[in-house]
This record gives structure tokens, sequence and C-alpha cells, in this order.
């Protein structure tokens, strides 16, 4: 059963806290529910970046004002931890704000790696004031990978990247988003805590005990798969030597037919590991495709390229390269659009189904 926290889609007035922490690197939760949760999203708490907006801060949001305090907020119905840092530690210099809206009634939600409702003080005032501590890492799954077969007519596309933080949730994300308007059933399935605060559902991968990833994956997949499409929200990278563990066993539960690479141009070194070069991408292609097809059929249908550090110019030539290289489509999703990765994911299904009818 999918983790399902609180039913957090409802919440309309969403005070996101980066207080201190507002950069695209720590911040990157807060710009996702900037982007994908605009109208829910009533401020962002910030206080040296107060009377600014969060279009200019994050580049999203737009007029989304950045306050000094809750006072400064009307009607909030929660408080959302907005940031991502390495190690997952809630700042402890934010207990004073956390305590003001726990004792507000508001609702809490955290997805790092402290959890809320295993410290006492924070337990103790919501339990005077009723309100809920929601932390989105916290689970109780307990159940092994049995190497299920899916229904083959659920195409399940798996964005999978060359490092931590490149835009594999984006990627899957629009995808889902442009097949939906095109009319499909497209379902995006989140694995990680800011996927689940967009979607409302989805399993932390990256916090299950490691003999059940795999089992994790396979319960999303599962309990969904009368879709047409499954867009699967992919975790590290099957080279990264943190958490690798995490990326094979989330790319063998979901057993994808196609897989969408996700890489940022220009970086070449592991994020958080110094000067640890990222292995070339023909090796990183090669592994996943091998990894992927040991447990089922799977191909490599493009290329969603982060171009946050290119011109314009610099971007369009990064893409055709690529496209030259592998024969394969690539864009920035951010920039242009998905069609083009859409295309191929409806194009794989065409195929899918029709060796199903010739087979049959």
């Amino acid at each position: 059963m999918s983790y399902d926290p609180f039913s957090l889609t409802q919440h309309r007035r969403i005070v996101l806290l980066t207080e201190g922490y507002s950069t695209p690197f720590l911040a990157k939760t807060a710009i996702n529910l900037l982007r994908y949760r605009t109208r829910d999203v009533a401020a962002v708490l910030d206080r040296e970046l107060a009377s600014q907006t969060a279009q200019a801060i994050f580049g999203t949001g737009g007029p989304i004002p950045i306050v000094a305090s809750l006072d400064q907020v009307n009607g909030p119905d929660a408080l959302y931890v907005g940031i991502a840092p390495p190690g997952g530690k809630l700042p402890e210099e934010w207990r004073p704000i956390i305590i003001q809206a726990i004792r507000r009634g508001l609702t809490i939600v955290s997805g790092l790696h402290d959890f809320l409702v295993e410290d006492p003080e924070y337990v103790g005032e919501a339990s005077m004031s009723g309100a809920n501590l929601v932390d989105v890492r916290r689970n109780a799954f307990k159940e092994t990978g049995t190497g299920m077969s899916f229904r083959t007519g659920c195409v399940r596309v798996h964005t999978v990247g060359h490092d931590c933080s490149v835009g594999k949730m984006v990627a899957a994300l629009e995808l889902q988003l442009a097949l939906t308007q095109l009319g499909h059933a497209a379902k995006f399935l989140a694995t990680g805590q800011t996927g689940i605060m967009i979607s409302g559902a989805g399993l932390p991968i990256d916090c299950i005990v490691s003999d059940f990833v795999n089992g994790a994956a396979e319960e999303l997949v599962a309990e969904s798969q009368e879709q047409d499409f499954l867009l699967v929200e992919g975790q590290g990278s099957i080279t990264h030597p943190a958490y690798s563990a995490v990326t094979l066993g989330l790319l063998h539960g979901c057993a994808p037919d196609g897989l969408i690479f996700c890489y940022e141009a220009g970086r070449t070194k592991v994020k958080g590991f110094g000067e640890l070069a990222i292995p070339p991408l023909d090796t990183q292609l090669e592994l996943f495709l091998q990894a992927a097809n040991v447990r089922h059929p799977c191909s490599m249908l493009g290329f969603a390229i982060n171009s946050r550090n290119l011109s314009k110019t610099e971007a369009a030539a990064e893409i055709e390269r690529i496209e030259v290289k592998y024969k394969l489509p690539a864009c920035d999703v951010y920039r242009e659009g998905p069609e083009k990765l859409v295309e191929a994911v409806v194009s794989l299904r065409e195929r899918i189904v029709n060796n199903l009818h010739n087979t049959s």
C-alpha cells in the first residue's frame, strides 16, 4: 500500500520554510512545490529575503511573497519544510518557528530524515494544539520484491540519471502532465520526499530498509497498473558511491519498459563528493540498460538535459550533439517542454501493444 501522508494535496494555504537555506542547491523542495503547486502556496518564510517574491529568488512561483514570519500570512493551513540538505537534518535554529506553527494548529510537513514525531517537544506541543506532524519519509514498508509481472498495456517509463538532483522528478512530472493533456491515462509515481509532497502519495524509496526497496517499487506499480502510462521518478544514480543501492532496487522493482536518461550539462563531479568524477555517459547508459534488461526488456527512449548553466545557444548545441550521437530525442523539459520525449513514450506503447496483438 503506497504512502498517503494525511492527504497533503488538501492543503491550500502552504507556507514553505526555507529560512537561511534559500538556494537552488538546498531549497529544491520549495522550488518544485512553487512550480507544481503554485496555487496552494501562500508564502515562503525566510527573514533575510522578506519583501521579495518567489520568482525573484527561486525563478518560479510568480508573485508569491517571501515573508519574515507566520504573522504576515493570512490563514495558513500548513508549514512545509522546503529544503533537502545533505544528510537530511532539520535545522535546530528553526525550532521556534516550528513551535509557533504547531501552537497555531498548522500541519507540519517534513521530508527530512530527522522525524518530527520523534522530537518530544514537537510531539508535546502538537498534543495540546491538535496539530498534525507529518514525516513524509517515515514508513513501515516491509515486503521484499517478488519479480512479479505487470499488465502488458501498462507502460512503465523510469527516469534515471548520472547524479543526484539533475531533474529526474521534473522529467517524470512533465511527461505525466503532457500525456494527461493529450488524453492518455498516465500517472506519476513519487519515490522521494518532494514528489510525495507534490502528488500526495508515493513511497520514500531512500528511507526504506534495503531488502524492501524492490518490493516497495513493485507495490507502487502494481497498485496503479490500470494506467496506460506510469512515470516512475528516479533516485540517485547507478554509479553514485552513496546511493547506487537505492537506484538499482528501484530500477529492478519497477521493471521499466523504457528509460529517460537525465543529466546536467557541464556537471563533471559527483554531488557532495568533492573531486570525484562522474563516470562517462556511455558507461552509465550501458550499465542502466544491462541492469534493467536483467529484470525486464527495456530500451533507452531519450534524454532530458538539464541545461540551467548553459545559454540558449549552448543548450541547443548540446541537444543537437546528443541527438546526433545517440540517434535518440533530447530536450530540456524546463526550457522547451517534453514533446519530443512524449512522442517516444507513446511510440513505445504502440510497439508493445502491437506486439501483444501479433503474438496473441
